[in-house]
């Protein structure tokens, strides 16, 4: 019989700006795809609907698109397998999920969110590791049919063996056992009738035909109960494929709090996405020295999942600027060069918008770019003595603004000059401080200078992720001050 051709995915979930390791996690299915005459499938799991948006997920589909991959199904190309967004197939997973419990592998949980919380403290201080205890799972028919005619809310946990271990075979690990002790009972289905991360995955994996499951190392403690899902319901799992995570130099897990890491931070800076794509693309490849240099079709034909490692992929920025710089250098004709930067220089706009805010701040063309610069540089270079300059203001109230000012920004589910600028009010206003002396360190921060464009029209040019890393630049520049 001839061998099926693979099916593989990457499954985005839309709550924050598009992560370089989901482009590192994406590039391995293409390229696994591409290698094998397979298929490409974006699916987008916004089962959290608290978090996830219409506008994050346009985010994502454009870096992903930025980086030069193509799926072949998807919410924006359609496809035989559709729909592409979890939310949009929600009476899909209710009947695999009454499955479950009709076959007595589910159970249907009341456990209040109190009660999971006083549960977890308990478990955390005598130092064991938090999960469901099972407190439902006994619950006679009747009283399970009378609670829920009353109107209760609950949710459906699934049952979990009470002994032994769990055995698979993964294709970059090995042989993995993992004792069912330490899986909890997960909870398949929420009270609002959404299914779990763990329940659409599976059923849209089995629906969707995918033959490969290749994701970060980070869900291999998932698998357990992904099996069980599979083995409940009667169904074959995929290969599984766990990727080394993508982490610092200092061998850390790569987190926007530590460095950046979005897709659309790197696009700005001016960084090519067919060196990003290099870059990444060689963590799935060997090579010799001076074979670097890579293009798509390239790291196509040299793509061998024999080749993968368990060893750490580390996101080393000065190579990456290297590959960049090379790209630049040897891969760009003159006129390439020159329309490349002309994109950059209008990325996101920025450009044009910030020569409208600037109008009206200049008397001739050659005070721009001292006006505007910041919106393009990549780094503004600051030192303690962009600060110092600052009136009735203080170090120490600089960096204790800036602390308070960063995961305020963070939490804004909507970035634009007027939801910065109630949201910085707001902390100005909590932080007992009059915007005259609350603003200037901010707008150093963010432009180099004390004299700049508008403070809450630039920030929303900028772009979350590029103010995210200026304040953390800003903080430990102060800091550093400080502490000498």
């Amino acid at each position: 019989m001839a061998q099926t051709k693979p099916r593989v995915r990457i499954a985005p979930s839309p709550t924050g700006e598009p992560h370089v390791g989901t482009a590192y996690i994406a590039l391995f299915n293409y390229l696994f795809a591409r290698k094998n005459e397979g298929t490409f499938v974006l699916r987008i799991e916004d089962t959290d609907a608290t978090r996830s948006t219409r506008e994050y997920e346009e985010k994502v589909l454009d870096a992903l698109k930025w980086c030069g991959l193509e799926w072949d199904e998807g919410p924006d190309v359609g496809g035989e397998y559709g729909p592409y967004r979890q939310s949009e197939r929600k009476d899909i997973y209710r009947p695999y999920v009454d499955r479950i419990v009709e076959a007595g592998h589910g159970f249907k949980c009341f456990c209040t969110p109190e009660r999971l919380d006083e549960m977890r403290a308990a478990q955390r201080a005598a130092g064991k590791p938090p999960k469901y205890d099972g407190h439902c799972l006994h619950l006679s028919a009747e009283e399970v049919t009378s609670r829920v005619d009353a109107g209760e809310p609950h949710v459906v946990r699934m049952k979990i063996p009470e002994e032994g271990v769990c055995k698979f075979t993964d294709a970059v690990y090995g042989e993995v056992e993992i004792p069912w002790d330490a899986v909890d009972m997960q909870v398949l289905l929420k009270a609002d009738g959404m299914p779990t991360y763990h329940m659409a995955n599976v059923v849209d994996d089995h629906l969707m035909k995918i033959t490969h499951v290749a994701r970060g190392e980070e869900w291999l403690a998932s698998v357990p109960k992904h099996i069980l899902i599979y083995r409940y319901l009667g169904l074959e799992p995929p290969v599984f494929m766990h990727l080394s995570l993508m982490r610092n130099a200092d061998k850390s897990k790569l987190s926007k709090r530590k460095n950046p890491t979005s897709i659309p931070f790197y696009a700005g800076l001016g960084y090519l996405p067919e060196a990003l794509m290099n870059f990444l693309g060689l963590f799935f490849i060997q090579i010799a020295e001076g074979e670097e240099l890579l293009d798509m079709d390239e790291l196509i034909a040299r793509f061998d999942t024999g080749n993968l490692s368990k060893a750490g992929a580390i996101f080393d920025i000065q190579k990456l600027d290297w590959l960049n710089g090379r790209w630049l250098r040897e891969k760009l004709s003159e006129d390439d060069f020159l329309a490349r930067v002309r994109d950059w220089a209008m990325h996101g706009d920025r450009l044009t918008q910030g020569l409208r805010l600037a109008q009206s701040r200049v008397q001739k063309f050659g005070e721009l770019p001292d006006l505007t610069g910041f919106l393009l540089k990549s780094d503004l270079g600051l030192t303690p003595a962009h600060f110092e300059g600052l009136k009735k203001i203080e170090l120490a109230d600089c960096v204790e603004i800036i602390t308070e000012v960063a995961p305020a920004l963070e939490a804004l589910t909507e970035w634009n000059a007027e939801t910065i600028e109630a949201e910085l009010r707001a902390v100005s206003d909590k932080m007992d401080r009059k915007l005259r002396v609350f603003l200037p360190p901010l707008f150093v921060a963010m432009s180099g200078s004390a004299r700049s464009l508008p403070l809450f029209d630039s920030m929303a040019i900028l772009g979350r992720a590029a103010v995210r890393q200026r304040l953390k630049d800003a903080r430990e520049v102060l800091q550093a001050s400080l502490a000498a």
